[in-house]
């Protein structure tokens, strides 16, 4: 088994063992195969449902590293990231991981990563009430945002 891989499910068995959350780690490691950071799924003991295995481990190695960017890092998961954690990964600027369970395996127990991504192909209207307002009052903060050359990251 690849050692990072094994690490990642050695952290979801803890944070299973500890009822913390859901059976999911994480690990993030440098390009020389150095551990920055590691997550396990605490949505239960945080009582936050985005903190996830890969979001809490993407936030630790930002911490750790100072930084919002984390493109020279590779993230080894022991699920394929559900529709939340893809957002994350790609926000943070990863461009290489590493799953051991797919999101079908993550169904079979119970995980409803389906609906979110049916959702975003616009199959599931019924999932979420999504309505716009007010774009001219609040297109006025992007403007000042673009016109004060704020940081794209």
């Amino acid at each position: 088994m690849n050692k990072y891989m094994k690490r990642a499910k050695e952290v979801a068995d803890k944070g299973i063992k500890e009822k913390e959350g859901g059976p999911f780690g994480a690990v993030i490691v440098d390009k020389q195969g150095k551990i920055i950071a590691t997550g396990n799924n605490q949505v239960l003991s945080s009582k936050d449902p985005t903190a996830h295995a890969e979001i809490t481990a993407i936030r630790r190695a930002c911490e750790a590293l100072n930084t919002y960017n984390l493109s020279d890092y590779i993230l080894y998961t022991s699920c394929e990231p559900c529709p939340m954690c893809l957002s994350a990964i790609i926000w943070a600027n990863i461009k290489e991981v590493y799953y051991g369970c797919t999101k079908e395996d993550a169904a079979e127990i119970g995980f409803r990563d389906e609906a979110i991504y049916n959702f975003i192909k616009g199959k599931n209207k019924t999932l979420l009430n999504l309505k716009q307002m007010d774009r001219e009052e609040c297109i006025k903060v992007f403007e000042e945002y673009k016109k004060n050359g704020g940081i794209i990251y």
